[in-house]
């Protein structure tokens, strides 16, 4: 076992200092190499888990950027490893088995885990685990508690485009206001935002809903999957899900989401059953999607004058699929049947729509007579707090930033919490 004394040895700051902590070396050899071949970091191998306390606290005190665990060896050691690294929440840790075992990465994801890595696994599937890794700790310009938002988008009736307009109101949100920015899908049981987003992700509401009570904010994060443009994704479940959440588990959720992110933006597809939630809270920003047609105008005169009638700005109707020129109906009518002016209008742009839905590329990434409506959107939306005081760093420049190290205090207060995992040791 290499020695704990010794110093992790990263040089420069664009490098990562990694252990790597694993009892069985095949598996063991198989994590370096892929973490050889994707990133030009520091790689220190122990072939033995912590002994005892005093040993985890010193491979804890040289600051590693990150620390992966083997699972299968040991897994209560493991366990117990993972969890007491973990108490801080400073040092990141990886566990990689070559289980396949949802509960068991549940079980260490709760523990404090922050990606979970089924062997085999190729030089990429580590790179993109150790990107979403450093990019969920880094620092971001933080809004003050008073500028945090939740942008709600609820549809007049199924097909009025809610997902699209809000999965790329998200991501144009992230890039203009370069806040920390997450998309909820409640579009149970079954949801199109991932899809919509060319995303693969393995976690869903239906995951962050299952037992609120364990729901805080490091296990929460590690339901997230991180897009390329720097939005992270909470979807709805892939599969039919039998669970049918509590509007306790709904605003529990809520609650850790936005102590988690700047700007949540949640799709509720057309599920007015979410209206005593508090997703329709005074201050969350309602986006009502509608169209213009008899039913999605006569739906939204119902769902203003019940529900919005006195939101003033904080309800904002989106006309989708505008184009006024084939319209059998003006201006004045829209207006009176909506019994407010829309504040934004979509064009119809079926086109784009189309090309984007079947490559799975972000509108909010094309400039496109669309996308531009939703960039004024967001621009509107974020006021002043979209004004970045600090240029967006670049991916490469994120994924490669240090960690911050522990203060002596964060030390010595989490000491007694760690020792209950090795007071039986030798």
């Amino acid at each position: 076992m290499l020695g704990l004394n010794d110093p992790p040895g990263a040089s420069g700051t664009g490098a990562l200092s990694i252990a790597l902590i694993g009892p069985d070396e095949q598996r063991r050899q198989a994590i370096a190499f892929a973490l050889a071949e994707c990133q030009g970091g520091t790689v220190r191998e122990f072939s033995a888990y912590p002994a005892d306390f005093e040993e985890l606290l010193k491979l804890q005190k040289q600051n590693y950027d990150v620390v992966i665990v083997d699972l299968d060896s040991d897994t209560e050691l493991a366990f117990d490893v993972v969890e007491s690294l973990s108490i801080d929440d400073v040092t990141p840790v990886m566990v990689y088995s070559a289980q396949t075992s949802l509960d068991l990465a549940l079980r260490f994801m709760r523990a404090g885990a922050r990606e979970f890595l089924t062997l085999p696994l190729t030089p990429l599937d580590m790179a993109n685990a150790l990107s979403r890794l450093t990019a969920r700790r880094l620092p971001v310009p933080q809004a003050s508690k008073s500028t945090r938002k939740l942008f709600v988008f609820i549809g007049a009736k199924g097909g009025c485009g809610v997902t699209t307009i809000a999965a790329n109101f998200a991501i144009a949100l992230a890039q203009e206001s370069g806040m920390s920015t997450l998309l909820i899908d409640f579009g149970l049981p079954l949801g199109d935002a991932a899809i919509n987003l060319g995303m693969i992700t393995e976690y869903s509401t239906a995951n962050a809903l299952h037992d609120p009570s364990r729901l805080d904010a490091n296990f929460f994060r590690s339901l997230l999957t991180q897009h390329s443009s720097g939005l992270s994704v909470l979807p709805a479940p892939g599969e039919f899900s039998p669970i049918m959440p509590a509007h306790d588990a709904i605003n529990h959720l809520l609650t850790v989401a936005k102590q988690c992110f700047d700007y949540v933006v949640v799709d509720t597809g057309s599920r007015i059953d979410l209206m005593d939630t508090v997703l329709f809270e005074e201050s969350a920003c309602i986006y009502l999607i509608t169209q213009v047609g008899v039913s999605e105008l006569r739906n939204s005169n119902r769902l203003i004058s019940q529900f919005f009638s006195s939101r003033g700005d904080k309800l904002q109707i989106v006309l989708n699929r505008y184009t006024p020129h084939s319209l059998l109906v003006d201006d004045t009518q829209i207006t009176k049947a909506l019994t407010r002016p829309a504040q934004w209008k979509v064009p119809d742009d079926y086109a784009t729509a189309r090309r984007t839905r079947n490559t799975a590329t972000p509108i909010a990434l094309e400039d496109s007579p669309i996308s531009n409506v939703i960039r004024q959107m967001v621009k509107a939306a974020c006021g002043e707090s979209g004004d970045q005081s600090e240029p967006r760093r670049s991916l490469f420049s994120r994924i490669f930033r240090k960690a911050p190290k522990v203060s002596h205090v964060q030390a010595a207060g989490s000491e007694e919490k760690r020792s209950k995992f090795y007071r039986n040791t030798g």
